[in-house]
């Protein structure tokens, strides 16, 4: 496998993760409600399923908008509903660093989210652009504050996720660029979903930092 169909992948194994956890995982919420035990085995199954097939989820949900005839674009409809919270993406630690990073990484995911409403109009859209790069630099800021206060075994692997959070930001400002040439909408909604999945895979990482002494 050469190195673009590396990242190929890498790329749609975000987007299918994402139809997982910002798809169903409400779906299993709801669930609880009414059967706790059969909500959780459904969650564990698709879970288990996801990993040993990644896109499955995916699939599904596509197969389900085809059998009912919904004509939906999907990568703008994962976009909307990504700002919503996901117990498994929340850092549940009372320190403030890691409650300000929970609440840079929300920030971000919610003006992300705003992007097909404002995408259309200009001036709104390079606001819009504006509060993205501020919402970023504010939460690599406070990455790098816990960096320094805190550490964990797998410290490589914690600057290695910042690092994807970096290329997948300026992967989506390149997308940006070129967006205002050819005027593809689509890829500006791919490369969003893109970068709100390695949001969540920050938080997800930083779950398990211990504090530095």
């Amino acid at each position: 496998m050469t190195m673009e169909e590396m990242k190929n992948e890498a790329d749609t194994s975000s987007r299918v993760s994402m139809a997982l956890y910002t798809v169903m995982y409400p779906v299993f919420n709801q669930l609880e409600e009414v059967d706790l035990s059969a909500a959780q085995t459904l969650r564990a199954a698709f879970i288990k399923a996801e990993k040993e097939n990644p896109g499955l989820t995916q699939d599904i949900v596509m197969k389900i908008l085809e059998k009912k005839n919904l004509k939906i674009n999907y990568n703008e409809s994962l976009l909307r509903m990504a700002t919503d919270n996901v117990e498994e993406f929340m850092i549940d630690r009372r320190e403030p660093e890691f409650q300000e990073l929970n609440e840079r990484a929300r920030a971000l995911k919610h003006i992300l989210s705003t992007i097909p409403d404002e995408i259309n109009d200009r001036v709104g859209f390079l606001q819009t652009i504006k509060d993205i790069a501020s919402a970023i630099k504010e939460l690599l800021d406070i990455l790098n504050t816990v960096f320094r206060k805190y550490q964990h075994q797998n410290r490589r692997a914690l600057e290695q996720q910042k690092k994807e959070f970096v290329k997948y930001s300026k992967s989506f400002s390149d997308t940006l660029k070129t967006f205002f040439k050819d005027g593809k909408v689509i890829n500006v909604f791919v490369s969003a979903n893109r970068l709100t999945h390695q949001t969540n895979m920050i938080l997800q990482a930083f779950k398990t930092v211990e504090y530095k002494p």
